[in-house]
């Protein structure tokens, strides 16, 4: 009897599986955390913050009484209020059947963490609806739409971002500009950037691109631009692009960890399962609306 293939059919595996799970791409989630101001918070719900104002100055005539002015004094109240989780299991006959079982464990505290931190980058870049009702600082309005064709983004959008950063106080030290990546593709067309002769510090962009990872390698009126999945949308087809100082006296958004994201596991004999959990508790703030410029940007090509 010969071992042909033919013959041998039964014992061949019609279709091999590999060891390596194939995962989705993701990109990065930690980045807004960054440019929060985090504040110790030890206990209750609310934590109030002082806050001081400024005093006039006053024509003075010799021998007259100096006019006093009472310093204007308020608070800001801040507030926990984010209680966060993210919670998945596995059976023992799961375990006991899944080739993939080590793997799929493994995965589950990388995965509910994640999840967590993708909330945490969207609630933080959506801070920015607070402008809705109290926009107008210095007599300049923080919301305004991209000057572009169809609302997209244009050079004129980062320079009148920072002339509004400017009539507000706010340092120009660490511009922070925070766009669509539909952004980065309209600004590496657009002809007043890409013309060497012009602007011969953009020369290259046809080789190195405009960017590098989440930044831009190329700086556009003192902003260092990045790019995000997760910028708040107010309306269909557009998302608001940020722009603000991530210098720590001018930082616009506050927050404070009440409980850091701390992962768990636990066995449940009852439902014969391993249970597995992550929790947060969180509040964020605008805290400097006047310190952060909104920009309604298309987010289409």
């Amino acid at each position: 009897m010969s071992n042909t293939t033919a013959q041998l059919t039964r014992l061949e595996r019609a279709e091999i599986w590999d060891r390596q799970l194939k995962e989705i791409l993701r990109d990065e989630v930690d980045f807004a955390t960054g440019y929060v101001k985090w504040l110790s918070h030890p206990d209750g719900d609310i934590l109030t913050i002082p806050s001081i104002g400024g005093l006039p100055s006053r024509d003075y005539q010799e021998n007259q009484d100096v006019q006093f002015d009472p310093i204007d004094t308020g608070e800001f109240q801040f507030q926990i209020t984010e209680y966060k989780s993210s919670a998945t299991y596995i059976t023992d006959k799961a375990k006991q059947d899944i080739y993939y079982m080590n793997e799929l464990v493994a995965a589950f505290p990388r995965e509910m963490v994640r999840s967590i931190m993708e909330d945490l980058e969207e609630k933080i870049l959506a801070l920015e609806a607070n402008l809705v009702g109290n926009s107008t600082f210095n007599g300049v309005n923080h919301l305004f739409d991209a000057q572009g064709t169809g609302n997209a983004i244009d050079i004129l959008d980062f320079a009148k971002a920072k002339y509004i950063l400017k009539k507000s106080h706010v340092p120009d030290r660490s511009l922070i500009a925070i766009v669509p990546p539909e952004a980065e593709f309209i600004l590496s067309t657009l002809t007043t950037l890409t013309d060497v002769s012009n602007n011969p510090k953009w020369e290259g962009i046809i080789e190195t691109g405009i960017g590098s990872g989440m930044r831009f390698i190329r700086n556009i009126h003192g902003f260092d631009v990045y790019t995000s999945n997760y910028l708040n949308s107010r309306d269909a087809g557009f998302d608001q692009s940020l722009f603000f100082s991530a210098d720590p006296s001018a930082q616009p958004f506050i927050g404070a960890w009440r409980q850091q994201v701390r992962v768990e596991s636990d066995r449940n004999i009852n439902k014969q399962r391993d249970e597995y959990v992550t929790t947060t508790r969180y509040g964020l703030d605008l805290y400097r609306p006047e310190a952060l410029v909104s920009v309604k940007t298309k987010n289409t090509i």
